[in-house]
């Protein structure tokens, strides 16, 4: 069964904000494999390796995920080993859940994770319609 893992998405506004700063990277990357750098590899790898997402929580709420791919490990410029854990570019919309912040990252086991969203159910709906309406409980 695969596990996830759940992140704070820094200095990103919302789930479109998330999208083109991923298909610019691409632009001006071809070839580049999306990651995001951490300091901590995760223990658990061959479970989240095994299916698992990476669950980005924006402006207080899991508002999206993308699929794990692949983990590296390196060491930066400074020789602090760090890990990438590299991302498939789709971005997919999941039903709206508060968050409070932390640091780092938490691993997420499946049945907390929140659902896709699915066209219809509110996928096509507006980012910041369907954060108030989650506010309010109705999403």
């Amino acid at each position: 069964m695969p596990l996830h893992l759940l992140k704070l998405c820094v200095g990103i506004d919302s789930a479109d904000d998330l999208r083109r700063w991923t298909l610019l990277r691409a632009q001006n990357n071809p070839g580049l494999v999306h990651a995001h750098v951490t300091r901590m590899r995760p223990s658990r790898a061959d479970e989240i390796l095994d299916g698992g997402s990476l669950y980005w929580v924006i402006k207080g709420q899991i508002s999206v995920r993308q699929r794990l791919i692949g983990l590296e490990d390196f060491v930066d410029s400074a020789g602090v080993r760090r890990c990438a854990l590299q991302l498939d570019d789709e971005i997919v919309a999941v039903a709206p859940r508060p968050c409070r912040a932390f640091q780092g990252w938490r691993y997420l086991k499946p049945a907390d994770a929140p659902p896709d969203l699915l066209a219809g159910a509110g996928a096509d709906m507006p980012e910041d319609l369907r954060r108030e309406l989650s506010a309010l409980g109705l999403l």
